[in-house]
């Protein structure tokens, strides 16, 4: 049985030593960053190499690939992808021609991911930012507001499940209104539980039907005071599975942000305490990873119904797509800005 959490490596192939942790753990599944990335052919034999360990030809291989300064496959053999704030200020006065086009964005960044093995991508950021909020979203975002967020979320969604690939929907309950980085220090969030839930959930809710989320290292004291919702049951419980409603498999962001505290084994019991269903791990250092599977458990009961769920969201047969046609489009939507 799967252990439920989600494991990076360190390098562009897997080593004897990651090989035999992998089958011996077996993760849920993988997530690549840059320093596994280096070809397309590469790329491709790192995922098998992943897979191969655990013995599941469908095991989630995830990837951040947003566009802008969040994409970890780039020049020269992939093309850049702008920002997601990019769409939301195409100069154009209707909001439909910028759905059409994030749909498009979407659906060729599938059509990159697929042909790799790469079956999730951790895209769209729901977040919405506020006046003095710290940039780590920033363009990140697609506007800022509830109603550009959600249309242009649900339309990257709906390109990458087009083109065969799972969206995560980040950072949940809402990271934007937050000061700090949480990859660096714990924001705390003072708003009241009113503009929480009109702001900061409003585009999650709207995408509760999404198959995977993330969560968000961040504390809302109108909720929870002491806990990041990452590890807060009444933040899961009544925010994320309750005002939200999201129903779909909860994983956490990266368990070695500095936003949590702790060891690693009591990061990832935690998180699973509190309701999340895998935990994430991200930089390969094997040390860390032998002490977060410590700290979890098999993948069983509601939480491996989740995941079997969100698998079963991979079409098998990916929508047509006129590549030649859909870059001209992309391109001219963007006056060439992001051309191969």
């Amino acid at each position: 049985m799967a252990s439920a959490c989600i494991l990076g490596c360190t390098g562009l192939t897997l080593s004897a030593e990651e090989r035999a942790f992998f089958k011996g753990v077996d993760p849920w599944g993988f997530i690549l960053f840059k320093r596994n990335v280096e070809t397309p052919d590469q790329v491709r034999k790192l995922v098998d190499a992943l897979r191969a360990c655990v013995g599941r030809p469908n095991a989630p291989v995830l990837i951040d690939q947003e566009g802008g300064r969040v994409q970890r496959l780039g020049p020269p053999h992939w093309r850049r992808y702008p920002p997601g704030r990019a769409y939301g200020t195409l100069p154009t006065g209707d909001p439909l021609y910028r759905r059409e086009i994030t749909r498009l964005g979407a659906r060729l960044l599938a059509h990159d991911l697929a042909a790799l093995g790469i079956n999730v991508d951790c895209v769209p950021v729901l977040d919405v930012p506020v006046p003095g909020s710290h940039d780590v979203i920033g363009d990140r975002a697609y506007g800022d507001d509830v109603e550009t967020v959600a249309s242009l979320g649900r339309a990257a969604s709906e390109g990458l499940i087009a083109g065969g690939v799972l969206p995560v929907i980040k950072h949940i309950p809402g990271h934007g209104r937050a000061r700090s980085d949480s990859h660096l220090a714990l924001p705390m969030v003072d708003a009241a539980y009113e503009e929480l839930d009109a702001r900061d959930f409003a585009p999650f809710r709207v995408l509760s039907d999404m198959p995977m989320a993330m969560t968000a290292h961040v504390v809302y004291t109108a909720v929870d005071p002491k806990r990041p919702a990452t590890t807060s049951r009444k933040a899961i419980a009544d925010v994320i599975r309750g005002a939200i409603g999201f129903g779909g498999l909860l994983m956490t962001d990266d368990l070695s942000m500095k936003a949590l505290g702790g060891d690693f084994a009591g990061r990832a019991r935690a998180a699973l305490r509190a309701g999340c269903d895998v935990v994430l791990h991200c930089n390969g250092d094997m040390a860390e990873m032998k002490a977060v599977v410590s700290g979890t458990k098999p993948l069983s009961g509601v939480a491996k119904v989740r995941a079997d769920a969100a698998l079963a969201r991979i079409v098998r047969t990916p929508e047509p797509l006129d590549l030649k046609d859909a870059l001209a489009r992309f391109e001219a939507a963007f006056e060439g800005r992001y051309a191969a």
